[in-house]
């Protein structure tokens, strides 16, 4: 019996067909699966600005900016699912993930994470500057070399004065704005507003990634490495530092020797033009080299002689510097800027083979005799003949001088004080004008004063000439000052008990009661004698000058006392007021001091000294007596009330105290 074939080859056909569907739809789903996104699809949602997100509880926008992200130089090579690889499909299923910049950029990211920006931000110091902050947002990221990326040289100080630049930002910190105000000021910072290419920025110094603080050893700002930052630049100069005496020091480790920023600063290093840069020729001897070159702490540790700046002064060289010469030799003319050596070294300009030219630069025509001339005056310490013999004349004429001008003195005290007796002599008749009590209560208040004066600036101006002759120790000048204090204060206290129980004190505060009629007398005795006016005005027993001191006096005591109290009681003012009360006294203290001290100079030294009435002086201080003539010209209506109350006795009032000298002043 025959089978028919057609009902099994229908049958594979089928299978066929089904598998063929089957492989069809299979390549179709994974075709569908491996699908990647471009920009268009994932920019038709993110261009709209009304898409967001909530981070933190904040509001986030999720708008790109197709123009920026093209410009940007990710935008030329890359498309978004290159970083955001996460996203699959149109519709996220999930939240993608946050991109970081280490999947493509590895290096830069081990090298960021040992910054300090780092740490500062895994510390909780926050914000701290991240990728996005120093090269842009994440889409808008430009090539280094583009004029408007954050990174490009010419912008570095505004992308770090950012936060560098913002006062309460760093703060919050425990830093300061203060780095990134002095750059703006410095030289740098000055060439690149004016839009130099060359001129170093803050990663130039600093690094870009790995910032790293001064103190760590690997960052190019760490001492022993900032010549070779510097050097980056300044090449040259690098080289012939690091050959000098400074620079071979560093090389072995010495952390006191100098480097660049020791003598330039560091961000608000200016040029040596500049009259405000520690290297210009006006700082550069009194402060730059003064700091380690006048103490004692390199003679101890290293034996480099001390005093430098000081002995430097003692020369001409320095005294016509600080006379404001501009062309006197200082530190640099003789040693060098950054080619220092010792005179040991027959490179250096100050050794023996190398003086005549580095004298004769402003000393033309100079041999080897001339250059053996000392310039730091070593006061005495060396022995050789010319230093014994300069010693020897120092001793002799300081011995001369006492000898002679003391002779001299003394010659003229003798005469001044026979001429002063006699012409004393020759004004009587004489008034009493003090009595004794007011002479005495002077006279404390006239050596207290003195002492007060002379201790106290000794201590504001230790170097000045008068607290050198004072030669007093900090414990006995200060115990002094107390002591001469304390006595000012008690003559003040009897002064008052004085005024209230006395009758002479009565009348005396009664007397020097100011008056409308002072301020017209002022101005009619300055009429009087600038010749305006043939009058001269009258004055009661007190004149206007008088009264202004007497209570300038007082002021002034009162003032002074409260004023040293509270500084001597400082600890216990400071815990019972403000701080700054203790401050506020200081400066009361000093500045009254200042005004009392000129006052009497100026304004009653000369009505006891300087006033051609009363040469040689007024002795009215020493013997409470003034001249009776003089005291008419000076007091005519207590002259005139003194007469009219003595009108009914014979004889004139004032002649009749010629007669009897008495111990009290006139009475009305």
């Amino acid at each position: 019996m025959q089978v028919s074939s057609r009902p099994r080859e229908n049958e594979r056909g089928r299978i066929l067909t089904r598998l063929i569907v089957l492989s069809l739809l299979a390549w179709a789903c994974a075709a569908h699966a491996e699908h990647k996104l471009n920009d268009k699809e994932c920019l038709a949602c993110h261009s709209d600005s009304t898409l967001t997100t909530e981070v933190n509880g904040k509001t986030v926008s999720l708008q790109v900016d197709e123009k920026k992200l093209k410009h940007s130089i990710h935008g030329t090579m890359f498309t978004c699912v290159d970083c955001h690889k996460d996203v699959k499909s149109l519709v996220h299923e999930t939240t993608p993930q946050k991109v970081t910049c280490a999947q493509c950029h590895a290096d830069a990211q081990v090298t960021y994470s040992h910054s300090t920006h780092f740490k500062a931000s895994a510390a909780g110091k926050t914000p701290a500057a991240g990728c996005e902050d120093c090269h842009g947002g994440a889409h808008e990221i430009l090539a280094a070399d583009d004029a408007q990326s954050p990174v490009n040289h010419g912008n570095i100080p505004y992308t770090c004065g950012r936060c560098h630049g913002q006062k309460f930002l760093m703060e919050s910190n425990g830093e300061s704005t203060q780095p990134f105000i002095s750059y703006q000021e410095s030289v740098h910072g000055r060439a690149i507003e004016k839009g130099s290419a060359k001129a170093a920025v803050c990663t130039d110094c600093h690094g870009s990634h790995e910032i790293l603080p001064a103190n760590d050893a690997k960052s190019p700002i760490y001492k022993f490495n900032v010549p070779a930052t510097c050097g980056n630049c300044h090449t040259a100069i690098r080289t012939t530092f690091m050959q000098s005496i400074h620079g071979q020091a560093i090389a072995r480790g010495n952390g006191q020797a100098p480097v660049c920023t020791d003598c330039h600063g560091i961000h608000s290093i200016k040029s040596h033009a500049d009259p405000n840069s520690p290297a210009s020729e006006q700082n550069l001897s009194r402060d730059t080299c003064a700091r380690c070159h006048e103490g004692v702490r390199l003679s101890q540790e290293f034996g480099v002689p001390g005093n430098r700046v000081t002995t430097y002064f003692d020369s001409y060289h320095g005294l016509a510097t600080e006379g404001g010469s501009v062309i006197a030799a200082n530190c640099s003319s003789c040693h060098g800027v950054h080619n220092i050596l010792p005179s040991s070294d027959s490179r250096s300009t100050i050794n023996c083979a190398n003086l005549d030219s580095t004298c004769g630069k402003c000393h033309k025509g100079v041999t080897q005799k001339f250059t053996l001339n000392k310039v730091h005056m070593d006061r005495g310490q060396s022995k050789d003949i010319g230093t014994i013999a300069v010693r020897w004349v120092r001793w002799f004429y300081l011995a001369l001088i006492f000898a002679v001008i003391g002779v001299m003195f003394l010659h003229n005290a003798i005469m001044w004080r026979s001429k002063a007796v006699a012409r004393r002599r020759m004004q009587n008749p004489s008034m009493a004008r003090m009595t004794t009590n007011q002479r005495w209560q002077h006279l404390v208040l006239l050596t207290s004063f003195i002492v007060l004066v002379i201790t106290g600036f000794a201590l504001k101006f230790p170097n000045s000439w008068f607290a050198e002759a004072l030669g007093m120790g900090e414990k006995l000048r200060s115990i002094t000052h107390r002591v001469a204090g304390v006595i000012l204060i008690g003559a003040g206290i009897y002064h008052l008990f004085y005024l209230g129980v006395t009758r002479e004190g009565r009348r005396l505060i009664w007397d020097f009661a100011p008056a409308p009629k002072d301020a017209f007398d002022a101005w009619s005795a300055m009429r009087y004698y600038l010749g305006l006016s043939k009058e001269r005005p009258k004055f009661g027993r007190f004149s206007y000058a008088e009264k202004a001191e007497y209570w300038a006096l007082v002021w002034g005591t009162a003032l002074m006392g409260v004023t040293g109290i509270m500084l001597w009681a400082k600890v216990w003012v400071g815990n019972l007021l403000a701080r700054w009360w203790i401050d506020v006294a200081t400066a009361v203290h000093f500045y009254e001091a200042i005004l009392a001290t000129l006052a009497i100079l100026v304004w009653h030294f000369y009505q006891v000294f300087f006033d051609p009435d009363v040469y040689p002086m007024n002795w009215a201080w020493w013997d409470g007596k003034m001249p009776v003539e003089h005291y008419r010209e000076e007091h005519g209506l207590d002259t005139e009330a003194l007469a009219e109350a003595e009108a009914s006795e014979q004889g004139d009032p004032i002649a009749e105290s010629e007669a009897k000298p008495s111990n009290e002043p006139p009475r009305r």
